[in-house]
């Protein structure tokens, strides 16, 4: 699975083989013994070699995938949001940036609400279908022209 889903991202790109080995080379700055090479992740793509998870990771992070994704574990689709939180990455609500404080207090409210979640009892039986949610965003913020 993993050749398949690194050889349709890159494609995805539009980029070569070079590039890919070029960007992750910009990227994470490795010593020359140790830099990526077009004919390595080539490899990688036909299934001939197999890619530290160092190097899972890094592709993970330059297509802006989950490893778990790449490795053929879970479907583009879906995203841990904890595990975002958590990340490195810049994170954007409503076009503020949040401090890693906001981060931080945001997985705390998620996480307790979900824990506090399986202990009421619920009415409505839940589905496996994502909901939509409304929130009024327009009533609540009115647009300033």
């Amino acid at each position: 699975m993993f050749p398949e889903r690194l050889r349709a991202l890159r494609h995805g790109k539009h980029i070569t083989l070079e590039v890919l080995a070029n960007d992750l080379n910009e990227m994470y700055k490795p010593d020359a013994e140790h830099a990526n090479t077009a004919s390595q992740i080539g490899n990688w793509e036909r299934g001939v070699r197999s890619p530290s998870y160092q190097e899972v990771r890094k592709l993970a992070e330059y297509f802006d995938v989950s490893m778990d994704y790449l490795c053929g574990r879970a479907s583009l689709n879906e995203y841990d949001l904890s595990k975002l939180f958590l990340s490195g990455k810049q994170l954007v609500f409503a076009q503020k940036i949040l401090s890693s404080d906001d981060r931080y207090e945001l997985f705390q409210l998620m996480d307790g609400y979900f824990h506090g979640k399986n202990r009421r009892k619920v009415s409505e039986p839940e589905t496996d279908q994502q909901e939509e949610l409304d929130l009024n965003w327009s009533k609540h913020n009115p647009r300033r022209d």
